[in-house]
Order: structure tokens, then C-alpha cells, then sequence
């Protein structure tokens, strides 16, 4: 629904719908651009359109809306924006020449010129106005483009008759200048804006995208992921992700199913074991006899939490927006009560239109619909030097509520890596401990190779290398037999065996805790935000770090219980920050008052989360919180100085103090002044960072 364009859209809709009959209750996902509605199921779908069309809003079936529809609008703005800006330089070039006293028929070459260029500026760039508001006053109602087209339209049509009738004053300027500063509003809001999610697409994307069917007679062929069926048998090959939900039928293999437990460790699976939709096969081919598909899959559930979550959550209303639904009726009544009364007093209906077209003009919101985009834009900017980048601009006034912080483990609080503790192997272990892991793509392997590497180790010349799925790795090393096996019964859970000919020595792995951890639950605390740790990886490991930071936890929770718990933080009247990684934080990270993800994330988590880190510091994670109540701060002195303007302005505007050209002028000023007093976020990341050096 590309109709939806502020909390007053927002409101109407849920407003309204409801009153239909067979419609119960509306939610708008302002982010999306969608609406889900709770309805009789004897109502069509094109019923529901029909009944969004009755108050205003054209809508289509999300299966028929055409992707790209965002990218379409962004540059269309985009472009009207441009072209504003081209024609309201030229036309205040020729508006000086006359404001510094051309005459004659100079001036009406001027006024003339302006007119050429400004007439198809205003019909290009304020289209989005014109159709807006055309759209409100079709199904009878009014929103905020409504007194601005009609401002725009009043003031072109009085600068042509000026100019046909060579009149003294052409407002062609004041008319352009005008929809520049909305259009930047509406631009700047969209950059923000058009960073937020696209998390459905990015969650289904992991699946696989076909399997290896097994026919009856043991040959094998290729179908898609859509056309599997439960019951059919499937051949998983090593490094293939599955596409279906499913049993394993035979082979022993490990698989990496982080995306949905957010563990790092390989799980080991056998006969019998349940595996889902979008793990990876690690070692060995397995054949798994399918259980659910497509829609039904565990993956595909996941995807319906993460949609319904950000609906809740986009019922949200931006500061910025709640003006709007006063400023329409309060326009167009002060407008029609100074035309009506400067024509009372008998000023002539020109000196009247001139005074309300001046009372239009002046009382635009441009200052209050910058006030909020304009901050936020400085804000993520700052942030993003300082590695975070903030997706949704109205993140930031949430990020400045929160007040409980819930942190996954792995690859939240902890790097995410296994990494190994070499320090009980000599320098020639560690050499051929190299030169045989190098060999393999196993998580274990890969991180002590990784490990052995930034300790400097050279490999050594292993030779006859060969790897056995489940077990491990052999070759031949001066003579010896070598080996990286799976460590003796009751070894550490995470750990591999490196054999030298007789000798053996365990290779205990470890999950690395952010260096950073402390300080910045010790900064999140110091600003009133409690933290804890809500993770699905094993009680045993959650329990270890839970006391290294000394925070209270719960382990081994499902997406849908970290839902509940989130769902239940709300209901007692708090805003929780949800920060984590995995595939399975996803509709957490969605439901969140605020959420964060690692930049290793999954791209489902990143896509739902408002903002996302960088690099090995959890830092950031606090500096958002502190940058985003200053940005707030900066906000409210906005809205201040917004509202300060108009309570001035509009008394000399009433009063025909103002012309339209005047009232263009200020305007500009108060839209520049709030840009200004934005700008003074652009350092403060780095200001949040030298308090926390110096503390």
C-alpha cells in the first residue's frame, strides 16, 4: 500500500476498517506497507481491497505487488526533489533581479521566465502532493498534503494571473521553494526509512533451493524446494543445505544448524534425528525422509513470527507524524478565517487571497517534518563511523526508551568462533596439528587452523591425507601415523584428539567472550537499563558466561518462547532491547521495542533488527542507547524551535504582515535553523566515546 505515508494514514486505517462489517480489527506495518486484517472469512480478498478503497487507499494482494515498489517510489521522490531544487535556484535567480529593482517590461520578462520554469517544476515535483491529496478529498476526507496543495496551487495560479495582468508581485518562487523543503523532509525520511527490513525474503532465501529426490529404483533426480512432498526421500550431499523439514533415514553426518539454535558447535545426526529446513550438511551424505514443506517447515514458521511481530510493532507512531492529524483542519480554517476576514474588513478579494495563500505558505510544516528525519540522518551517520548502522530511523527514538536489555550468547556476547586452547601442545604439535586441519571444512577444523595462523604456526608437510566423516582426520607425518580424532568418551563436549604416532593430546574449544562484555553491560546499567541473557544454546554453556558477567539467564529457549518472554516485558509496561545473532532471535529481534544484531548475523537476523554492528566490540551496543537519547533531545529543541516559529509567524501572517514571498523566506529559515541545530550530532558518537575513555 504506497498510500501509507504518515501515522495519520496509520490511524484512518486502523480507525476506520473496523467499522466495516466483517472486519474485526486492522494492524498496519508501516515499514512493509502492509496491512493484516482479522476479517469474516465469508469477505474476499477483493472485498478487503474494495473496503480499503472506501476510505481512501488503494491496496493489492501482496503475492501481486510488484518488488521493486519501494526502490520505484524512492527514486521518483528522488527525482522531484532534483527537479525542485533545479527550478527553485533559477527562479530565485531571476526573483533577486527583480527584488533589486528591475522594472518595466524587464520585470515582466522575468516574471515571465519564471513562470517557463516554474509551472512544469510544479507540476512534476508536487505530484506527490496533488495525488495525495486528490485521493483524500475523492473518499472525503483530509490529511496533510491537502492544505499544502492547495497552497502550492493557490500561489501558482495568483503568480500567472500577476503575471498575465502585469502585476507588481509574482509568488512563483515562494511556490517552488515550498515543495523543495517538503520534498527533502519526505526524502530524508526515506533513506531512513527504506534501510528497515526485508526479512521474509532474506529468512525463505536460506532454505535450500531443490533436493536430490530417491527414486524407488535407487536413481536420483533434481526437484525444486516448492515441489517436494512429505514422504519423499531425499539425498543431502555435504555443504547442501536442506530444502524440507525432515527425519534422517540413513548416514551419520554433522550438520550446522546455528540459524535456528544460534549454537556454534556441529551437531551430530544420525538415524532417526529430526533436521530442518535451511541447516547444512557438513561431512557426510544423509538421506532424510521428508516431513513438512514449503510453508509448513520450521523456517517458514519462524518467518510468520518475524511478520506478525514487526506488525505489533509498527503500530508505533513517529513524533513527527502525530502533528499531522491537527495540522489539515488547523490550516484550513486559519486560512479560511483570514480570507474571510480581511474581506469583511473590505480589503478586496486579491489583498485576501494574498493574506491566506501568505498564511498557507507560512504555516507549512517543513521545519516539523524536518525536525525529526534531519536528526536521525546526522545521528546514523555519527554512528556509523563508530561501526553501527542504524537500518530504520525511528529506531533511534525507540533505542532511547529501552530499559531491559536481553542478549543472546553465541555470537552476541561471544564471538561466535570456536577457538582453540593450544597451549598445552608444543611447537611441533602444533605444526602438524596445522598441516592436517587445514585439510577440512569442519567448524572444529577451521578454527584451529584459524587459530594455529594467528599464532604464527607454520604448516607441516602432512602427507597421504584423508578424512573420514565423523571421525576425523589421518595422514603421515616423518614416517608416523597423524591424526585429528574425535576425543575419548567423557572428553569436553567442543574439543578434537591430535594423535602423534602413540601420543595424544585433547584440544579443548572455547567460545571467546567480546573483550568489551563487561564494560558495556557496566555503561548500559549505569544508564538504567537492566540486562540478561536469554539464549537457545545449552544450559551449560549459558551458565558459564552468565556468571562470568554475573547477569541472570535463561537457556535453551525456543523462538517462540524468547517471543513470549519479549511479549510478556511489554505487557508489564516495559521497552525491551533485543540484541542477537541467530536465525532462531529472529521474531525476538522483530517483536523487540529495539533491536540490535552483530554483523556476523544471519542476514534474516540482520534484516530484522533496527541496527547492526561491526566488527569484535560490543561497545557499540551502548553507544547507540547513549546516541540515540541525545538525538531525542535534539528532536524536542527541534519541534521547539518548529513551534516557536509558527506561534510568531502566524499572528504576522493573520495580520498581512507577511506576503507570500515573505512567508516562503521564513519558512526556508526555520527549516534551515532545524537542520543547523541537527548538525550538532555529527560528532556525537565520538563525544560518547572519549566520556567512556576518560571514565
Amino acid at each position: 500500500m504506497p498510500g501509507i505515508k504518515c501515522a495519520g494514514c496509520i490511524g484512518t486505517i486502523e480507525r476506520e476498517l473496523p467499522k466495516i462489517d466483517g472486519i474485526d480489527a486492522a494492524r498496519v506495518n508501516f515499514s512493509a506497507k502492509r496491512v493484516a486484517i482479522e476479517h469474516d472469512p465469508a469477505l474476499g480478498e477483493d472485498d478487503l481491497i474494495a473496503a480499503l478503497l472506501s476510505i481512501g487507499f488503494e491496496a493489492q494482494r501482496v503475492d501481486d505487488n510488484p518488488m521493486g515498489t519501494e526502490a520505484r517510489e524512492r527514486r521518483t521522490l528522488m527525482r522531484a526533489l532534483g527537479v525542485a531544487g533545479f527550478g527553485m535556484m533559477n527562479v530565485m535567480l531571476l526573483s533577486v533581479s527583480v527584488w533589486s529593482g528591475a522594472e518595466g517590461s524587464t520585470k515582466e520578462l522575468f516574471h515571465w521566465l519564471s513562470a517557463l520554469i516554474a509551472l512544469p517544476v510544479i507540476a512534476y515535483s508536487g505530484r506527490p502532493f496533488f495525488a495525495s491529496a486528490w485521493m483524500a478529498l475523492k473518499y472525503r476526507r483530509t490529511n496533510m498534503d491537502v492544505p499544502i496543495s492547495i497552497g502550492v496551487l493557490l500561489a501558482s495560479a495568483l503568480s500567472l494571473y500577476e503575471t498575465i495582468t502585469g502585476g507588481e508581485h509574482a509568488y512563483f518562487e515562494s511556490a517552488v521553494m515550498l515543495l523543495f523543503f517538503l520534498l527533502a523532509g519526505r526524502a530524508l525520511d526515506a533513506v531512513m526509512r527504506d534501510r528497515t527490513r526485508d526479512g521474509i525474503g532474506a529468512l525463505l532465501g536460506r532454505m535450500g533451493k531443490s533436493a536430490s529426490v530417491v527414486s524407488a529404483d535407487g536413481s536420483t533426480r533434481r526437484v525444486d524446494a516448492q515441489d517436494l512432498e512429505p514422504g519423499m526421500l531425499v539425498l543431502v550431499a555435504a555443504g547442501e543445505a536442506l530444502a524440507a523439514d525432515g527425519e534422517v533415514e540413513q548416514g551419520t553426518s554433522a550438520i550446522d544448524n546455528s540459524m535456528l539454535t544460534g549454537e556454534s558447535a556441529p551437531e551430530a545426526v544420525e538415524p532417526g534425528t529430526a533436521i530442518h529446513a535451511g541447516a547444512v550438511n557438513l561431512t557426510a551424505p544423509l538421506r532424510v525422509r521428508v516431513t513438512r514443506t514449503a510453508e509448513e517447515t520450521a523456517i517458514a514458521e519462524i518467518a510468520r513470527m518475524m511478520d506478525k511481530a514487526g506488525q505489533s510493532r509498527s503500530h508505533y507512531v513517529r513524533i513527527a507524524d502525530r502533528a499531522s492529524r491537527a495540522y489539515a483542519p488547523v490550516v484550513h480554517t486559519l486560512a479560511a478565517l483570514a480570507f474571510v476576514g480581511w474581506m469583511i474588513a473590505g480589503a478586496g478579494w486579491h489583498q485576501s487571497l494574498v493574506i491566506a495563500i501568505a498564511v498557507l505558505i507560512i504555516t507549512c510544516p517543513c521545519a516539523m517534518g524536518l525536525a525529526v528525519p534531519t536528526a536521525q540522518v546526522v545521528a546514523s551517520g555519527s554512528l556509523l563511523k563508530r561501526g553501527l548502522l542504524v537500518k530504520d530511523g525511528s529506531a533511534l527514538e525507540r533505542l532511547a526508551e529501552v530499559d531491559v536489555a536481553l542478549f543472546d550468547k553465541t555470537g552476541t556476547l561471544t564471538m561466535g568462533e570456536p577457538r582453540p586452547n593450544v597451549e598445552l601442545l608444543d611447537a611441533e604439535a602444533r605444526q602438524v596439528a596445522l598441516g592436517l586441519a587445514q585439510h577440512s571444512r569442519h567448524p572444529l577444523s577451521v578454527g584451529l587452523a584459524k587459530g594455529l595462523r594467528d599464532g604464527g604456526v607454520e604448516p607441516a608437510a602432512v602427507e597421504s591425507i584423508c578424512e573420514e566423516a565423523g571421525q576425523g582426520l589421518e595422514g603421515v607425518w616423518n614416517g608416523q601415523r597423524v591424526a585429528l580424532e574425535r576425543p575419548a568418551s567423557g572428553a569436553h563436549e567442543l574439543a578434537t584428539q591430535l594423535r602423534i604416532g602413540n601420543r595424544a593430546k585433547t584440544i579443548v574449544f572455547a567460545d571467546q567472550l567480546r573483550a568489551d562484555a563487561s564494560q558495556t553491560l557496566e555503561r548500559l546499567q549505569r544508564d538504567g537499563i537492566t540486562a540478561s541473557i536469554l539464549s537457545g544454546d545449552r544450559a551449560e554453556a549459558v551458565e558459564a558466561i552468565a556468571a562470568r558477567l554475573g547477569l541472570p539467564a535463561r537457556a535453551e529457549a525456543s523462538p517462540t518462547d524468547k517471543l513470549d518472554t519479549l511479549e510478556g516485558l511489554k505487557a508489564r509496561g516495559m521497552r525491551p532491547l533485543m540484541v542477537g545473532d541467530g536465525l532462531n532471535d529472529g521474531p525476538a529481534l522483530a517483536a523487540a521495542h529495539a533491536s540490535i544484531a552483530p554483523g556476523t548475523a544471519s542476514d534474516a537476523s540482520q534484516q530484522a533488527a533496527d541496527a547492526v554492528f561491526i566488527g569484535r566490540a560490543l561497545g557499540p551496543v551502548a553507544l547507540a542507547v547513549d546516541v540515540a537519547r541525545q538525538t531525542m533531545h535534539v528532536v524536542r529543541q527541534n519541534f521547539a524551535l518548529a513551534i516557536g516559529y509558527n506561534l510568531l509567524a502566524v499572528p504576522l501572517a493573520l495580520f498581512g504582515y507577511v506576503t507570500p514571498l515573505i512567508a516562503a523566506i521564513a519558512m526556508s529559515l526555520s527549516s534551515l535553523i532545524v537542520v543547523a541545530n541537527s548538525l550538532r550530532l555529527a560528532g556525537a558518537a565520538g563525544q560518547e566515546t572519549g566520556k567512556e575513555n576518560d571514565a
